[in-house]
């Protein structure tokens, strides 16, 4: 059983996660890395982040301040600040770090740590104006022979969809 002491740990900051990345990397192993608000985690969420996790052997997840979620999403938003998100995030079995950014794109993360494979989600589109070339970060890391994955997303794992059952719910009590 994980114990919350053990999930703060898996709580870095960027000169941390960078020092642990190096730590990794002389072990030979993988690095995947993906990003976002994960503003209500639920289960496509976690299943997205369980098939990233599979794809290498230490799974780091951007997590999007919530300045940056409320730039993104705006007002109202997050839901949950971004202490639980963290907390949430780092207590899943598949994910081994958690940082957060401030920007509104894990740009500057992303050359910090320098993952082997860097995962969105599919709801990026495949056409030549939204394929993987154009995810935040592509260019970087094949520069240095890194890889981008588009994995598929679950159908109706929706954060927004959420708050809007929530909301309609409410109008009915």
């Amino acid at each position: 059983m994980t114990s919350n002491r053990q999930i703060a740990d898996r709580i870095l900051d960027q000169s941390q996660l960078q020092q642990e990345c190096q730590l990794i990397r002389e072990q030979g192993q993988r690095i995947v890395f993906t990003n976002g608000c994960f503003d209500i985690l639920h289960l496509g969420h976690v299943t997205y982040l369980q098939q990233a996790a599979l794809l290498g052997d230490k799974l780091i997840v951007g997590l999007n301040s919530d300045e940056s979620v409320r730039r993104l999403k705006g007002e109202g938003r997050p839901i949950l600040p971004q202490a639980e998100r963290a907390t949430l995030l780092a207590a899943l079995r598949s994910v081994d770090y958690v940082s957060f950014f401030e920007q509104d794109t894990p740009l500057a993360l992303i050359e910090t740590i320098r993952p082997d494979l860097l995962v969105k989600g599919g709801d990026y589109n495949t056409d030549a104006t939204e394929g993987p070339e154009y995810i935040v970060g592509s260019d970087i890391l094949h520069s240095y022979g890194g890889q981008v994955k588009v994995i598929n997303l679950v159908e109706g794992g929706s954060t927004t969809n959420i708050i809007e059952a929530v909301l309609k719910a409410q109008k009915r009590l």
